[in-house]
């Protein structure tokens, strides 16, 4: 269990960087999978990393992706 918890951890890790440097840090300008250049495993594990309600990662109603921080929440 705590081995699958840090392959998680360093895949949220990855895909928070990727989005960061391309300036998804908003809905407004959330990106694309393939924008962002995520590989295969980033790509099947998006759904449950951007799925909850406090993930830090979210995902647009159009597929976007974005990184989500609560300085920035209204």
């Amino acid at each position: 269990m705590e081995t699958n918890t840090g392959v998680l951890y360093g895949l949220e890790a990855s895909i928070k960087t990727k989005l960061i440097a391309q300036g998804a840090i908003s809905e407004e300008k959330a990106v694309t999978s393939q924008q962002a250049n995520f590989d295969m495993q980033e790509r099947n594990w998006m759904a449950y990393i951007a799925g909850g309600m406090f993930a830090t990662i979210k995902k647009t109603g159009n597929g976007r992706f974005y990184v989500h921080s609560r300085g920035n929440s209204v």
